[in-house]
């Protein structure tokens, strides 16, 4: 039952990321609470309604944004609530997805956190919402413009919500290299306009071969590959931008020339987590359709098979998996 202010949802879908997996395996502990329930890319039909919560009816769809923001920090007060210091997560520290039903606690409904989904929307779309305002984030950060040539390095779920992200912001062409043919057939069906085997061609020439000699307006980078930081670099024209969105080695150092930033005068940025403004943006975008989620969801496993959608994910089979409760 919910407490006042509080909300019950019967999940509709969890979809599964790396991190769940490294959480699973004890590799992830830091803001994880032990035996905290896993899940933070979820959505579900609001169950139970405690006293004073207004807007939702039983029976909504609604999306969950994982991360609850203090909203008294310095980041929160300066518009960066994404990089909360006194966050707390869904499935990290507060219960997660990962099961029948979920605890929406106040807190999360008192500071925006959960959103309604448009009529129409899928579960397991909603439940994508986490990783497209994450995406949508960076991109506000490497800010692509009408007509540019966007560079997107790695072609697994990320890499696929960017190019389709650079799709809906009017990138004219958009460069996926990959490792795997799989991955690049379904990059260009979403959007991508060339696509490459990363064993098989230079990159900063296969680019510079496509955009007359000068090189990508923005390179992202999708995989946490410390070589391909110095590449991305080389890949972009003078005034380009050059977005580190995957997460790296612990510990390790990439080996960049930094001549390249100086001379080239490039744009460096990174991309991670999202506020509550991206997250509202993600949710609106799947429910019209704009950004096809969809297309990302290849396998689906019951609630009670959690422990082998976890080792699916991680042997790398499909692009995203789902855990949906009968």
């Amino acid at each position: 039952m919910a407490g006042p202010g509080e909300m019950v949802l019967k999940v509709g879908a969890n979809t599964v990321c790396g991190t769940d997996g490294r959480i699973f395996r004890g590799e992830k502990t830091a803001g994880v609470r032990p035996g905290v329930i896993m899940g933070h890319e979820f959505s579900g039909y609001v169950h139970d309604i405690g006293d004073g919560v207004e807007g939702y009816e039983e029976g909504d769809l609604v999306g969950v944004m994982p991360t609850v923001p203090c909203l008294r920090c310095y980041y929160c007060e300066n518009h960066l609530e994404h990089m909360c210091v006194d966050a707390k997560l869904y499935g990290y520290w507060i219960d997660g997805g990962l099961a029948d039903y979920v605890l929406i606690t106040a807190e999360s409904i008192q500071r925006g956190a959960i959103v309604k989904a448009l009529p129409g929307s899928k579960p397991e779309a909603v439940a994508l919402a986490e990783p497209l305002g994450c995406v949508l984030n960076g991109a506000d950060n490497y800010k692509t413009n009408i007509g540019d040539t966007v560079l997107i390095m790695g072609a697994g779920p990320i890499g696929l919500l960017h190019t389709m992200v650079n799709k809906h912001r009017g990138a004219s062409q958009i460069i996926v290299i990959n490792r795997s043919e799989g991955r690049l057939e379904t990059a260009r069906e979403l959007g991508a306009t060339h696509t490459a085997l990363s064993g098989e061609v230079n990159i900063p020439e296969y680019v510079k071969d496509i955009t007359g000699g000068l090189g990508a307006h923005v390179a992202v980078q999708c995989i946490g590959n410390l070589d391909l930081f110095q590449t991305a670099l080389q890949s972009v024209r003078n005034g380009g931008r050059v977005n580190a969105f995957a997460g790296f080695p612990k510990g390790q150092m990439a080996s960049i020339d930094p001549n390249l930033i100086h001379y080239n005068e490039l744009t460096v940025t990174g991309g991670s987590n999202m506020g509550r403004n991206n997250y509202r943006k993600a949710v609106q975008l799947i429910g019209e359709g704009a950004i096809n989620v969809g297309a990302l969801h290849t396998d689906t496993f019951k609630l009670e098979d959690t422990a082998a959608a976890l080792d699916h994910v991680t042997a790398g089979k499909g692009i995203k998996t789902a855990v949906v409760p009968e």
